[in-house]
């Protein structure tokens, strides 16, 4: 299980490195906040439709909000593991704050979701009690 654990933070350590390297490259200047920012929030995102899927085929009911918890627990876990690896490894700075924030992209990135979502849900509400009145006044 060691060796396991050490491989993952090896891994973790060098996807860390490389992300860093492309931004920089980029021209982008990004603190470790920024990161945890974009890649905590697309992981959540990520997590979140294949949640969404899979429960989704388990239910013929709306489970967005059981989706969102679920994938909001599953990140509690997972950013406080990456803060205990950056804490073991030295590699990073172990702050309350960096899982606050990358916690903050998911949410972001999924009121933008829920957003656009009950923009087409008014769209079609719209649009079909168009569609009704046109219908009845023939």
């Amino acid at each position: 299980m060691g060796e396991f654990i050490k491989l993952i933070v090896a891994i973790v350590n060098e996807f860390h490195d490389i992300v860093i390297g492309i931004m920089n490259g980029m021209g982008f200047s990004v603190t470790d906040k920024d990161l945890h920012f974009w890649i905590i929030g697309l992981m959540g995102m990520g997590g979140f439709v294949v949640v969404q899927f899979i429960f989704r085929l388990l239910s013929k009911w709306s489970i967005t909000a059981i989706s969102f918890i679920y994938t909001l627990t599953v990140l509690l876990v997972i950013v406080f593991a990456i803060e205990i690896q950056q804490k073991i490894t030295g590699r990073g700075n172990m702050e309350f704050a960096d899982a606050v924030v990358g916690l903050q992209g998911f949410i972001v990135l999924f009121l933008v979701y829920l957003a656009i979502r009950l923009l087409f849900m008014g769209v079609k509400r719209l649009h079909k009690s168009t569609t009704t009145k046109n219908t009845r006044s023939r």
